[in-house]
């Protein structure tokens, strides 16, 4: 089997995309060990003033704690009601499939200032009768970015359920096998990447997010979105860049990992 390598020129146009890509990026490592109390590129000195914070200021690890319980629990009311959706489309095939595709969708297409807005209003009605799910409570996040996210797991699974043979469903439910064994153990085990995918895609948007996050929270639910924003519109605080740099770090840590345990079952495989 031939083998194709991209050229000289399509590594070296490759690489110029990478690093014009990567530049803002960077650029927030020399300035997070500034030892100014101000966002500056440092001249000379280098503090590490601004990590120390990170750890000395409880807001910080109360924040980031906020946003991954937040996020779990929005990746999962989202990737499940998700996943009951596109199974009941996928199996029953109703006549309106398109139409309810579309609704399940809207949330997704929906300017940001509409849907935080719609949002804003829903939660304050629902203080008034309870004091969980409600305006500025971590629960009313996890529930909006819920709704927020569930577009995106919906269009996952979906693809994915797409790309099961429905002779197998029909096999099993031909042998008697009951509905829930059909799911359980014909469906799911062919999607579950599908499933994996939509949880890791939704959590991660529901951590990033601060356009709904602004208008349904005050002083209660601060997630580390919110708090790195008030850090740049109070007072420009240099730990955003810190924690930024933090960030990145982590994320390059977890796409390093995923490639080389892939490399590692590619040559287990080969």
């Amino acid at each position: 089997m031939t083998v194709l390598r991209p050229g000289p020129i399509a590594v070296a146009l490759a690489a110029l995309v990478a690093v014009f890509l990567l530049m803002p990026l960077v650029a927030v490592i020399p300035v997070s060990f500034t030892p100014t109390r101000y966002l500056s590129v440092p001249e000379g000195e280098l503090s590490l003033r601004h990590y120390r914070a990170l750890i000395e200021n409880p807001a910080w690890a109360s924040g980031a704690w906020l946003s991954i319980r937040i996020g779990i629990v929005a990746s999962l009311v989202a990737t499940g009601l998700a996943l009951l959706f596109s199974l009941g489309i996928w199996m029953m095939q109703p006549r309106f499939a398109g139409l309810l595709m579309g609704i399940a969708l809207l949330p997704m297409v929906a300017p940001p200032v509409v849907s935080a807005l719609t949002l804003y209003f829903f939660l304050i009605s629902l203080s008034k009768v309870n004091g969980f799910i409600a305006y500025d409570t971590w629960a009313g996040v996890a529930m909006a970015h819920a709704i927020m996210i569930a577009p995106f797991a919906v269009v996952l699974i979906t693809v994915a359920l797409s790309q099961v043979d429905r002779r197998i469903d029909l096999a099993a439910r031909s042998m008697g096998a009951g509905l829930w064994t059909r799911i359980f153990r014909v469906i799911l085990p062919n999607i579950r990447f599908g499933i994996l995918t939509a949880f890791f895609l939704t959590f991660v948007l529901s951590w990033e997010e601060i356009g709904v996050t602004l208008f349904i929270t005050s002083v209660n639910a601060v997630t580390l979105p919110r708090l790195m924003w008030m850090g740049l519109r109070d007072n420009i605080d240099p730990a955003i860049a810190a924690i930024s740099v933090v960030l990145m770090t982590i994320v390059v840590l977890v796409v390093l990992t995923r490639t080389a345990i892939e490399r590692r079952r590619g040559k287990d495989r080969g």
